[in-house]
């Protein structure tokens, strides 16, 4: 039942809602039987002092006559009766007593006829008298049928003597109506507001738990192989920006897919080629096809793929190396000119043979730098390699090495054929070859300037290509410089 966010989110709404209004219904009604306590507290205190004032000055003013108390209110009780109505009337739910001092009722607001009390205990009446007051919720031990606020005083003579006194009653009726009132207005607004709650909540829930619905299904269709399956993006909340990144991840996954079977495609050329070479040779040689004084040119040949073989190999074992982080690169202070001068050293045959211009342009005669040495070896050989191999018989070579802003800038550039413009974000591709017509460059398997990107990353650095169709080419990389500019 609770398995979908749809479903949890709509019951944490409705529980919040639920707990709120219960919360708010306990404050309120607590708040409200208090203030209700205290005002009728107050109101039947006043009527208790008011009918003691009344009775008792009357009753004082009458004693010159010599009467006792139950005597005085028996030849008065017409009037007292009235005052004693007029009084009860000016509360709310009040019912007044009046008693002598052994508790037996002399008279009583509601009139003789309706008296359900002929008399209170002796022990209450003598309570009253000796501390001058009561006050409280009470039934008085069940001679009342429900507990009321009781509120009493006694009425003395002109000696200070207490002769009887005057019971205030208000039963609590009016309070747990008007409780019991206000919870029902609560309970019927708190339905209301869940009811426009969860037709609220329903929709923002929808809105919400679909996209993610989507995402689920077209997840499930990425699982599949099916990389076209795009989420469709509303509005510009954090939902739609999760649907956003998701699409991107889907493009990731198809572009990784599509360099992989690229990958694949390109190594199963790369080796089904030369092999299938070395063994169309090889069965030529051994069925005499090829004649013997022709097989030393075919065994180069035979050679020169066996190389080619070995080079690929090497390639994707030094790309698996890296890539699973078994290949660790430390780091030595070295100089970067001296290895540049090397380098060119090792291609002066090659470059004597298309009579190539060279130009060497270092700062400094000695620039040192910090980084793996053998890595960064064979980052600058495969470029130099590549920019002789790609430059045209007679053309401007040049290396140039600069510091700037704590950085080393190596740069090897050549006149020549270059990269077309829409080439220059793949330059750096398994498998991308510059030359794809091979006709400069018979012997490259399309991985050297991979593993020079992955390198160069690997030192925390970064390396670029500009290039001009039919003009130049320049590659440009960098390196921690060991010294201040």
């Amino acid at each position: 039942m609770l398995k979908s966010v749809f479903s949890k989110y709509l019951l944490a709404f409705l529980i919040i809602i639920g707990v709120s209004f219960l919360v708010i219904s306990g404050i309120t009604s607590t708040l409200v039987t208090r203030y209700s306590a205290d005002a009728k507290r107050e109101s039947v205190n006043d009527s208790v002092e008011a009918v003691v004032s009344y009775v008792g000055e009357s009753f004082q003013n009458s004693e010159s006559n010599g009467d006792s108390f139950s005597r005085f209110t028996y030849f008065n009780r017409t009037s007292l009766r009235r005052a004693l109505s007029l009084f009860a009337a000016g509360g709310e739910d009040l019912e007044i007593f009046v008693t002598d001092e052994r508790g037996a009722l002399l008279l009583g607001s509601s009139g003789e006829d309706d008296r359900t009390l002929n008399a209170f205990p002796a022990s209450f009446i003598e309570t009253i008298l000796n501390e001058g007051s009561f006050e409280e919720f009470t039934d008085l031990d069940g001679l009342m049928s429900a507990k009321n606020l009781i509120s009493a005083r006694p009425i003395t003579d002109k000696n200070d003597v207490g002769v009887g006194a005057v019971i205030v009653c208000s039963s609590s009726r009016s309070i747990s109506g008007l409780v019991e009132t206000m919870m029902k207005t609560i309970l019927a607004s708190c339905l209301w507001v869940m009811t426009a709650a969860m037709i609220i909540v329903y929709f923002v829930s929808e809105k919400i738990s679909s996209p993610l619905r989507e995402m689920s299904q077209a997840a499930k269709a990425y699982a599949a192989g099916k990389f076209d399956v795009r989420v469709p993006v509303h509005g510009s909340d954090e939902v739609a920006e999760l649907a956003t990144a998701f699409n991107n991840m889907a493009n990731s996954l198809a572009t990784a897919e599509d360099t992989r079977r690229s990958f694949l495609a390109n190594v199963s050329h790369d080796l089904r080629t030369p092999m299938t070479t070395i063994a169309g040779f090889i069965d030529g040689i051994l069925d005499g096809a090829i004649p013997q004084e022709k097989q030393p040119y075919y065994l180069e040949l035979i050679a020169s793929e066996v190389r080619r073989l070995s080079r690929l190999v090497s390639s994707l074992l030094d790309i698996s190396r890296i890539q699973a982080g078994d290949r660790k690169f430390t780091k030595t202070a070295f100089d970067i000119c001296e290895m540049a001068r090397q380098i060119l050293i090792s291609f002066e045959q090659r470059i004597d043979e298309k009579k190539l211009n060279i130009e060497f342009d270092c700062e400094r005669d000695n620039m040192m730098v910090y980084a793996d040495r053998d890595a960064i070896y064979q980052v600058l050989y495969n470029i130099c390699d590549n920019a002789v191999k790609l430059t045209a018989p007679g053309g401007d070579y040049r290396i140039k090495i600069i510091n700037k802003d704590k950085k080393t800038y190596v740069s090897v550039w050549n006149a020549g054929q270059g990269i077309p413009e829409n080439d220059l974000p793949f330059v750096f591709d398994r498998f991308y070859k510059s030359d794809k017509s091979r006709g400069l460059d018979k012997t490259g398997v399309g991985l050297g300037l991979y593993i020079t990107k992955t390198i160069i990353d690997a030192h925390n650095e970064e390396i670029w290509v500009k290039s001009v169709w039919g003009q130049y080419c320049e590659f440009v990389f960098t390196l921690q410089s060991v010294i201040d500019n």
